[in-house]
């Protein structure tokens, strides 16, 4: 990928909110740039020009007042003249010099009233803008001295120059606060339909989310209702389907067991007894696989304390469990479902190795937990289709080497319907590690 573009894209919003304000936001900046750049070029050069160019005219008129009427005596009126109508104060300094004074025109105002005085004037002069605040001070040198003209300084700027950046800014800060109100409501919506699709996947209620927002968004919204009701309807059907089938099967089953313990001393009634006990063990696989978390609601639960009641309950049946818990932790837990899903894994840890540890901790936003053992592992191009339901590494179907293929799907329909996940990978005590992250 092109260098600048990624790194464009590491700039860029990442939230739907944020894109939106940028894609209504840049043209509104653009605009304001594009009219301010025309503003300036355009009008305030050409209005402080003429500004300038009003000056200089006077300035220019009370110079040629006073060449055509020569003498101490006109100066008075002339100056007079100058301040009742064209807001000039006008002095004389006889026999001054003006200072050699090289320094260039600053500021937009400076410059266009240079350009006005040459044009107008013609004879040297020095503008000073800095001694006062309200005024400028014109100096010009003429054959008996040096005329000193002070102006205000509103009559060589205009106003409409901060009054055209206050009105800018001011209604483009507006435009952004109505356009951040509307987008976030529209955009609250699509919000609530990904927590509601969360809370579905976690196995919440979602019963009281309604479609709500912008035409597309309800769109989304009505069909995430109708896959929800479709979801649930399979999984009522699956689940009664294997709970009807296994149901039935045990009926005969039992009859079956009744009838073989009354017989005695015949062949094979010990290999039918062992079939019988294989099938119910396949059977009671199946409703554990079929029931899955049934209507347990999740509710706030000690993790540690479900972690030792599967660690004692397995050092019971004789395994070696080395257990550590980093503090207490607390998760959202449906905890009959998710003490089946530990139970499975320290199973089949204790199955296949002498030796099972289990670590669990937080890890940033979600807590880890960790079951390893000793055993011959997984091969890593398996480790995928084990959690297929009735799928075994050993192709036999004798649950003593094994089970019948449904613990390890059990175990991950039960953490993904949490909203957290299991992998599986090689294990640092040389067999296999299952790696189980809920989300807190």
């Amino acid at each position: 990928m092109n260098p600048v573009s990624v790194a464009i894209k590491r700039y860029l919003p990442k939230s739907l909110l944020g894109r939106s304000l940028m894609i209504i936001v840049m043209p509104l900046v653009i605009l304001q740039l594009v009219s301010a750049a025309i503003f300036y070029e355009t009008h305030w050069d050409t209005v402080t020009l003429r500004l300038a160019r009003g000056v200089a005219g006077d300035v220019a008129a009370v110079i040629s007042m006073m060449r055509r009427n020569p003498g101490p005596e006109n100066e008075s009126w002339i100056f007079d003249l100058a301040g009742e109508n064209m807001e000039l104060v006008a002095t004389l300094k006889q026999g001054a010099v003006l200072p050699n004074n090289s320094r260039p025109p600053d500021g937009l105002m400076e410059r266009m009233l240079t350009r006005a005085l040459k044009s107008r004037v013609g004879k040297p002069f020095v503008i000073d803008s800095e001694s006062e605040d309200k005024h400028v001070i014109i100096d010009i040198q003429l054959a008996r001295g040096v005329l000193r003209v002070i102006t205000p300084r509103k009559r060589l700027f205009s106003s409409t120059t901060y009054v055209f950046v206050i009105w800018m800014v001011g209604t483009s800060l507006i435009l952004f606060a109505v356009a951040t109100i509307f987008m976030r409501n529209q955009v609250k919506p699509i919000r609530r339909l990904a927590i509601a699709a969360d809370d579905f996947g976690m196995g919440r209620d979602v019963s009281a989310f309604k479609p709500e927002g912008a035409a597309e968004v309800r769109l989304a919204a009505s069909a995430f209702l109708i896959m929800r009701e479709r979801i649930l309807r399979q999984i009522a059907q699956r689940t009664d389907m294997l709970s009807g089938v296994s149901h039935d099967l045990r009926t005969p089953l039992t009859r079956m067991r009744l009838q073989l313990e009354m017989l005695e001393n015949i062949d094979g009634v010990d290999d039918l007894k062992s079939d019988i006990a294989e099938m119910e063990h396949m059977l009671d696989g199946y409703l554990a696989f079929a029931r899955g978390e049934g209507e347990e609601e999740p509710r706030p639960m000690d993790l540690t304390a479900i972690l030792d009641d599967a660690a004692a309950q397995a050092r019971r049946k004789g395994g070696a469990i080395d257990l550590h818990t980093e503090g207490q932790l607390t998760a959202s837990l449906r905890p009959i479902a998710f003490k089946r899903c530990v139970t499975n894994l320290i199973d089949n840890a204790m199955r296949y190795g002498d030796h099972v540890s289990v670590r669990a901790g937080r890890r940033d936003d979600a807590i880890e937990i960790t079951v390893d053992d000793d055993g011959p592992g997984i091969p890593e191009d398996e480790r995928q289709e084990v959690f297929k339901p009735f799928y075994r590494i050993e192709g036999s179907r004798n649950p003593g080497t094994g089970g019948v293929g449904l613990g390890l799907t059990i175990t991950r329909d039960v953490l993904r319907g949490h909203g957290g996940d299991i992998e599986l990978s090689a294990s640092p005590n040389g067999g296999l590690r299952a790696r189980i992250r809920l989300p807190l």
